[in-house]
């Protein structure tokens, strides 16, 4: 299948990435860490994974909701599956038993007990294995799905912010001009525009939501791109190669989409591991000061905040900050290996 043919450089790339071992390793367990988040469901939740009563196999994580009578209890509302777990390895009878996930607890349930109030340490024995917060619900599936929230929203607006800004900066680049110096001037005031202030407006008439933050940060986020994006353009529409396409009557799209785009994909790749991260914490610091996603939502934001609150519940703070520095290093070291893996000062081209 020719199309799916890699060509020598992109397979020259790849191998130097793989050599730069810091990074490439960094991007296995980044990748891993989003994988587990894509299913948090099988670490965390309040739902049993599998469920064997009667000869029957239930999976309440992924399936239907399961009142209480359909495993012989006598309310209707859905099973609690951590007191039926306790109620069948109780039970004498054989070939009925439950298999909760290693945290059986929902970023949203609330654990509270007598004579005890949150938040809680670390238990083993409760398995809040990062403790509690405020609110009594669990730290670590709070942190869990809070990474889902974080990298969903850093990789959606990182697609719009990218898809404006290369089309913008490559026919600004392209076609220079009038057209060219009509964008700069209007680049230049959008871009001047305090963000923060229109989310503030915006969250003080509607509660905000996932979509339309990504919608407001990404209106006026896509102008930094725009201008790495021209300059490649630019640099590219005077190359022999572009030169010689429009003499054999190539037209515009065609040089745009097949052989300038191409040629500047290394500015575009260069940049992602680096938008992600600022995705991640932006979303984290509107969060932190109330103006991010509105609760419940897991968010590391509002665990940092409770954390700052709650110095004497040092779990709290502890373990979001270790999260979002471990999690930006492993960005930061992908970013780095991206960037010299298509460097073009190493001998990367066709020989």
């Amino acid at each position: 299948m020719r199309w799916f043919r890699i060509d020598p450089l992109t397979r020259r790339r790849w191998a130097r990435f793989r050599k730069l071992r810091r990074g490439y390793w960094s991007a296995v367990i980044l990748g891993s860490l989003i994988l587990l988040s894509v299913f948090a469901e099988l670490l965390a939740n309040n739902r049993a994974l599998l469920v064997h009563y009667q000869g029957r196999w239930f999976f309440p994580t992924y399936g239907d909701v399961l009142p209480g009578t359909t495993f012989g209890l006598d309310y209707a509302y859905e099973t609690n599956y951590k007191a039926l777990q306790k109620q069948f390895a109780a039970d004498s009878a054989t070939g009925t038993w439950v298999i909760m996930p290693p945290v059986p607890y929902s970023p949203y349930e609330n654990d509270l007990a007598a004579n005890e109030f949150p938040p809680l340490p670390p238990s083993f024995e409760r398995q809040h294995y990062f403790g509690t917060d405020t609110s009594g619900r669990d730290v670590f599936a709070r942190l869990l799905y809070g990474f889902r929230t974080a990298i969903a929203f850093s990789l959606v607006l990182l697609m719009f912010e990218y898809l404006i800004g290369v089309a913008v900066g490559s026919s600004m680049g392209f076609f220079g001009g009038l057209f060219d110096l009509s964008f700069q001037r209007i680049i230049e005031v959008w871009s001047n525009t305090p963000t923060l202030y229109i989310i503030m407006i915006v969250a003080s008439i509607t509660p905000p939501s996932f979509w339309k933050l990504v919608l407001i940060m990404a209106a006026f986020g896509w102008t930094s791109m725009t201008w790495y994006m021209r300059t490649a353009a630019y640099r590219e529409s005077a190359r022999d190669y572009v030169l010689a396409a429009r003499a054999i009557g190539a037209g515009n799209t065609r040089i745009v989409f097949r052989h300038i785009l191409p040629n500047t994909i290394s500015t575009i790749v260069t940049f992602i591991p680096f938008s992600v991260a600022g995705g991640i914490t932006a979303l984290s610091a509107l969060d932190y000061l109330g103006f991010g996603l509105p609760p419940p939502t897991p968010s590391w934001g509002e665990l940092l905040k409770q954390g700052t609150d709650n110095l004497e519940s040092l779990w709290i703070v502890t373990s979001v900050v270790v999260a979002m520095t471990l999690i930006l290093t492993l960005v930061t070291f992908v970013g780095e290996a991206i960037r010299e893996a298509f460097d073009p000062k190493v001998r990367l081209h066709y020989e």
